[in-house]
């Protein structure tokens, strides 16, 4: 999460929508991209092998680079480019949207080519969550059977395979392919007018059934990037300003919502937060906490801010150990590798070789341990999660649920139990394209045997259509009762 918290601080916000106007690409020039994305990937990319074979990576290597060799647009390049870096299939390895350079945002981000609602896919149906078109038909509730003429089921499986997400987690990938108004750059809003061109320029037309099961066809007008952020559920925050809330629903409960933990650029003292929150929950003799992560990817470790407050002794971290696929970053690449500390390029310095191409790098005492902290709560702690949960909220799960410090409420997170890569990143320049793709350093691995999959809730609970209908929340609900 750490690239993206950096750049997003930026956010386009002023970018000025355009008719979708695409550049030219010449596959003479943009060839010697792909050599370059190639030699990065395999000299760095502690992931690169996790789930492929090099003998199949080097086969996407290769069609990539026919692809390239030809003349297309910079949208099509983009568009290839994320295919190939979702099949690495790492939650952290992306055409970072935040990442590209201005002028290639405003070409492939701005366009007016987006859905006028907000929704979220309960498996493979799309339901409206809130309607900003002014249709009276796309009711919160709303299922939403085809776009132009395509149905949305066979929209989701198409865009599957472009979304990140570490190993076989489509949980995680449907999630971001959802548009909830959170983020300044919804993954649909990209890549559907990418896969599917020209099929927004004047208007959507939709096949609907309303929530009392009637069928109904419509036609929407699109929105540009401004309208969309415009309807954002959480507008941006200034950077001193508390990013998490602690309610009391009733005189026994406290609820501490935390929506985001991308907090590297904030000046806003959370770990003050936690200490008068939890002094707080003591003098008010709480027996139930609730942690609600829902949407929350990760950023600062600030979950062992709260573990701390959990534990009388030392609490023993997951067994991963954090391997490197290099000692120093080759020279004639570094001209390419864009970042925020140049100490990442000798990150693998004194790293222990494993025989395999990679280095383990030696535990620090903060990857080590969690301290116990006061004030102690002894009530119940229960953490609402889902998919979202992929970096060190997903870390954080893993601990409650291995320690069994609480319980888990609400559906799978990302993230996967086989280990994800992040912690240090470059962001790697394509010179013709000029494209760009985040490329972690650092890899986490368990050791032992584990499962291809996020970590799953104690306590299932799934939205409803008549849930969403009716406003209801009913993983805040199961966890109150």
């Amino acid at each position: 999460m750490r690239r993206r918290a950096i750049l997003a601080g930026l956010g386009y916000s002023a970018l000025a929508p355009n008719a979708w106007a695409q550049s030219e690409l010449r596959g003479r020039d943009t060839a010697g991209d792909i050599a370059i994305l190639r030699e990065a990937f395999e000299a760095l990319h502690p992931g690169l092998y996790r789930y492929a074979s090099p003998e199949a990576m080097n086969g996407r290597f290769a069609a990539l680079e026919q692809t390239w060799a030809r003349d297309q647009t910079r949208a099509a390049a983009y568009l290839s480019l994320s295919r190939f870096l979702a099949s690495i299939q790492c939650g952290h390895t992306y055409a970072n949207f935040y990442n590209q350079r201005r002028t290639v945002a405003e070409e492939l981000f701005a366009g007016r080519n987006r859905l006028p609602f907000h929704f979220a896919w309960l498996d493979e149906r799309m339901i409206v969550l809130r309607n900003h078109s002014g249709e009276a038909r796309l009711a919160p509730g709303t299922q939403v059977l085809s776009i132009n003429g395509r149905s949305s089921r066979r929209v989701l499986r198409d865009l599957v395979p472009l979304m990140r997400a570490d190993g076989g987690n489509d949980d995680k990938r449907r999630a971001l392919l959802e548009v909830r108004g959170i983020d300044r750059f919804e993954s649909f809003d990209i890549f559907y007018p990418l896969a599917f061109p020209n099929q927004a320029a004047n208007a959507f037309a939709l096949r609907v059934r309303t929530p009392d099961g009637l069928t109904h066809r419509l036609e929407v007008a699109p929105i540009d990037l401004a309208a969309r952020r415009a309807q954002m559920a959480t507008l941006a925050r200034a950077d001193n300003a508390p990013a998490w809330s602690l309610t009391y629903p009733n005189p026994r409960s406290a609820v501490l919502t935390m929506p985001t933990w991308a907090l590297y650029n904030s000046s806003w003292d959370w770990r003050g937060f936690l200490d008068s929150a939890f002094a707080e929950i003591d003098d008010r003799a709480i027996a139930r906490l609730i942690v609600d992560l829902r949407g929350n990817e990760g950023g600062l470790d600030c979950g062992h801010e709260i573990i701390a407050r959990l534990i009388d002794r030392d609490l023993p971290l997951a067994a991963y150990e954090r391997r490197v696929r290099f000692r120093t970053t080759p020279g004639h690449l570094n001209p390419y590798l864009d970042t925020w500390d140049d100490s990442f390029r000798t990150l693998g310095e004194g790293a222990e070789p494993l025989g395999n191409g990679s280095y383990r790098l030696p535990a620090s005492a903060e990857t080590r341990a969690i301290a116990p902290k006061g004030p102690r709560f002894r009530g119940e702690l229960t953490v609402l999660i889902d998919a979202a949960n992929s970096s060190a909220t997903f870390q954080f799960a893993d601990l409650i649920r291995s320690h069994s410090l609480g319980r888990l409420f609400g559906t799978a997170t990302g993230g996967n139990k086989r280990g994800i890569n992040g912690g240090a990143f470059f962001f790697l320049r394509l010179p013709a394209s000029g494209l760009e793709a985040d490329l972690p350093l650092i890899g986490t691995f368990p050791l032992a045997a584990a499962p291809n999959s996020g970590i799953a809730p104690d306590v299932w609970v799934v939205a409803s259509v008549e849930d969403i209908a009716l406003g209801r929340d009913p993983v805040m609900g199961a966890a109150l009762a």
